[in-house]
Formats: structure tokens, C-alpha cells, sequence
């Protein structure tokens, strides 16, 4: 089993520079700082000013986007994508950016989010007589586009986007201007920054760190840039909306070294775990986070509690992703592909082990077992979010609500089912406080079930990346 199968996968990973000599390189390199919102493939469509430029291919960044890919992809601004891609729907046709040439001119568009009315929209395109050649909601939007009677690419996109619900953080490249879009809501983040003469934008800032670039601010809600020759141009030409930001982005999918919505990922981890300790506290003697992720929050735990700190547990990082089970069964085969534990550290201890999600409930039991195994006399398990009820309709892989252990188990029935001596999960108000976030400006669906906006069916469908 695949140790990331009980976690939530971001989407995808957004990067975009203007008016620098070597856009295509330094996109590459946004990129791979973005690699861990989606590993399933990636893309970059550059311009010289005339002409736009597109790779796309399935694979991690560092193996696809070569030098030699690189020179052909030729021009002072760039935009690119990289994606998780959802069961079933993992093909090139999927993978962004894509690339059109419409009344308006070229244009090219990356997007981290979901359209949860896509389908509808599709079918009525359809039957107007568009053409698809994916699966993906993002490109409903370059239809929408392409058919508006709007003077030119930037009119076209706002009125289309003044009447799309849903989440999207969007890049958009012509070949004089590049254009971000952030959703009224502002669900998925998106960041401004400045390297020298260039602008570049970004999902997350840990991409503006590897290139030297400065960290400018968060691109506002409802708030289009447009990067030219004369600079940037901000405007918010769409109807506001309560702001519904991911509060899950600080809690799991991003970099700790990140600054999301004004504030550092790892600052929010840490008080997350001493706010846990506060709120379920244990008698033991080690605290072991559940690598990687657990590993801020632990910290805080530990700090609070007064226990010791150990990194008891350590992650393979160079595990591939299909390996062949032997036939006579290795208990917790799969888990134990990434992680295995220090057993001097372990043996004969009371172990609170600290990680940022339980999901299914599948890997953390194997977790639990394996720590057992190795002498532990007492496993604890805290986790730095609430029980997770509900899935996403916003652009995140999200199982369906019946596989959602929280939502079919009280917290003392997920205890035993995971056999562990005690589990306790960090409150809501906890965790918003110390995200320093308020539950009116926050997305908090998977936690409480109640959604900002409506949604279409009855499970999320995440098809763009």
C-alpha cells in the first residue's frame, strides 16, 4: 500500500514570471519547489513576445523539464503547472498548462482548484458544439473565453470568471502579459513576488526563496493582476463574496518554509501542536512525530508538554511508487516502505506519536502496530486537526465521505480501530487560532460538513489539477 493512500493530495502547484531573460529556467526551478503539491506530471508555456511556447509531459519536474526542453521554450515570461492527477484521468491530455488560439489571441492557462459546475457547463458547451480534448474543468474556461464578445484576452477572462463558481487560484499567459486570478473566495492561495525587474507569482512563497526572489504579498481574493511592459495592474472586478480560505494548506499541504495567507506554515504547525498538548495531554515519555508532516506540530507538543522530542521514526525518501508484494505476507508491508522505527528509542517507552491528519485510519494503525512492535508500552496518538467528516469540493483529492473513518466512527471507536491506548484530535477553534484564522474566513468544510458554497452532485469531482 502506498503510505500517501491516507493522505489528502493537493492538486497542483502554480508559478508564472514576467520580464526576465531566462523565464523558462526559472519557472523550472518554481516548479520544483512546488513539486510536492502534485508529482504525476508538469508543464511550462513561455513566450518571446509573439509566439507561445508549450511542454508538457508526465513526470517529476527534474526528469521532464530538461535543458534541452528548456531551450526550446523560449521567451521572457512564462507560466507552469505541476499536478497530482486523480485515479482514472492521469494522461497527457490532462496536464497543464493548456494552450489555445481563439479570436483573442493565444493564450495559455495553469489552475489550482475545482470547478464543481464544470460538468454542467461542459454539457452545455458540448451541445453548442465545442470541442474537449480533456476531462479537465479548466478548460471550460478557455471555451467560455474564446466565445465572449469582449474587446480583448483580459476582458474575456473577467467576464467569463464573474460567473464561475467555485475555486481557483488561475495564471493566464498572452504573449505580452501575464494574468493571475485569485477566486473571490480566495480558497487556494496565491502570492505575489519580485526578482530584480521581474514579477513572478506563485501558490506558494518557498518557490520565491530557490530563485532569490522577494516576497511581495498574498494576491488579494477576488483580485486580478496584469503584468505587462508597464508593470502590475490590480484590479478586483468581481462581485465579493465571504472569504473562504483553506485552512487545510497550513495544517498539511503546504511547505513549512511557506508563507500562506500572511503566515508562516511553520509557525502555524507549531502552535497547532502546543495548543494539542493543552487540549489532550498525556503521561509519557517520548514524542514521535509521523514524518514529514507531523514533524512542526510534534515540536510544539513537545515544547508545551514538557517531554522529550524524538525523530524515532524515519522516512525513506527515495521510495518509487509500485513495488511488487511478496506473496507471504510482511505485516505493514506498505508503511514500512517509507518508515521504520528506531527501536532503541521506542523499546520500553509510553510513545505519543503526533501527525497532521488521520484520514482513513489505515496507515495510522499500521503505524501504531509497527511502533508497538519495535517495545513501545504505551502508544498515543494525537493528531493537530479535527476529525475529518466531509470531503472537498475545491481542488483536493479527497476520499468519499464513507471512507472517511471520522464520519462513520466516534473518536473512541477510531481509537480502538487503530489500536492505539489513546487518541485525541486538536479542536477546531484550536487549530484556527493558531492558523490565526477565523472560522468566518475559513474553509472548514471537511471538518464541519458545512460548505461556502453549493455543490454540484453528491461527491466531489476533481478533474483539473
Amino acid at each position: 500500500m502506498d503510505f500517501t493512500f491516507d493522505k489528502f493530495h493537493e492538486e497542483c502547484g502554480i508559478f508564472g514570471i514576467f520580464g526576465h531573460s531566462e523565464a523558462s529556467t526559472l519557472t523550472q526551478l518554481g516548479l520544483f519547489a512546488l513539486q510536492h503539491r502534485g508529482q504525476e506530471a508538469c508543464g511550462i508555456v513561455s513566450s518571446d513576445g509573439t509566439d507561445l511556447h508549450q511542454f508538457r509531459s508526465m513526470g517529476l519536474v527534474a526528469d521532464v523539464l530538461t535543458k534541452d526542453v528548456l531551450r526550446t521554450l523560449n521567451g521572457t515570461s512564462a507560466i507552469g503547472h505541476t499536478r497530482y492527477a486523480t485515479a482514472g484521468k492521469n494522461t497527457i491530455k490532462e496536464v497543464q498548462p493548456f494552450s489555445v488560439t481563439c479570436q483573442h489571441g493565444q493564450i495559455a492557462v495553469c489552475h489550482n482548484g475545482n470547478l464543481p459546475y464544470a460538468a454542467q457547463k461542459r454539457d452545455e458547451l458540448e451541445r453548442s458544439g465545442a470541442i474537449f480534448s480533456s476531462t479537465s474543468d479548466t478548460e471550460t474556461l478557455l471555451h467560455g473565453i474564446a466565445r465572449t464578445e469582449a474587446g480583448n484576452a483580459i476582458e474575456a477572462i473577467a467576464d467569463v470568471l464573474q460567473d464561475t463558481e467555485g475555486a481557483f487560484s488561475l495564471l493566464f499567459l498572452t504573449p505580452d502579459t501575464l494574468i493571475a486570478v485569485r477566486d473571490p473566495r480566495g480558497f487556494r492561495p496565491l502570492n505575489l513576488g519580485k526578482l530584480k525587474d521581474a514579477w513572478c507569482v506563485a501558490s506558494e512563497t518557498c518557490a520565491f526563496d530557490l530563485i532569490d526572489a522577494e516576497y511581495v504579498r498574498e494576491v488579494e481574493p477576488g483580485e486580478m493582476l496584469v503584468i505587462d511592459k508597464n508593470g502590475v495592474q490590480s484590479s478586483f472586478p468581481f462581485k465579493q463574496k465571504p472569504k473562504s480560505v483553506c485552512a487545510f494548506e497550513h495544517v498539511y499541504f503546504s511547505r513549512p518554509d511557506s508563507i500562506i495567507y500572511g503566515r508562516s506554515v511553520n509557525e502555524s504547525r507549531h502552535r497547532m501542536g502546543k495548543r494539542l498538548a493543552v487540549e489532550h495531554p498525556v503521561d509519557a515519555d517520548l514524542i514521535v512525530p509521523v514524518p514529514d508532516s507531523g514533524v512542526a506540530a510534534a515540536i510544539g507538543y513537545a515544547a508545551q508538554s514538557g517531554i522529550n522530542f524524538r525523530q524515532a521514526i524515519i522516512r525513506n525518501h527515495y521510495v518509487g511508487r509500485t513495488f511488487i508484494e511478496p506473496s507471504q505476507s510482511i505485516r505493514s508491508f506498505g508503511v514500512r516502505l517509507k518508515l521504520n522505527p528506531i527501536r532503541d528509542l521506542i523499546n520500553g517507552r509510553r510513545v505519543v506519536l503526533v501527525d497532521d491528519s488521520l484520514v482513513r485510519g489505515t496507515t495510522s494503525k499500521k503505524i501504531v502496530q509497527m511502533v508497538r512492535e519495535a517495545g513501545a508500552k504505551e502508544v498515543h496518538m494525537r493528531i493537530s486537526c479535527p476529525p475529518t467528516v466531509s470531503p472537498c469540493y475545491y481542488g483536493v483529492d479527497t476520499p468519499r465521505k464513507a471512507d472517511l473513518i471520522a464520519a462513520q466512527m466516534s473518536v473512541d471507536e477510531v481509537c480502538r480501530h487503530i489500536e492505539a491506548d489513546s487518541l485525541g484530535y486538536l479542536s477546531l477553534e484550536g487549530m484556527l487560532e493558531a492558523v490565526n484564522i477565523s472560522e468566518t474566513s475559513a474553509c472548514v468544510a471537511c471538518w464541519s460538513g458545512n460548505y461556502p458554497t453549493p455543490v454540484a452532485g453528491g461527491e466531489p469531482t476533481i478533474d483539473n489539477g
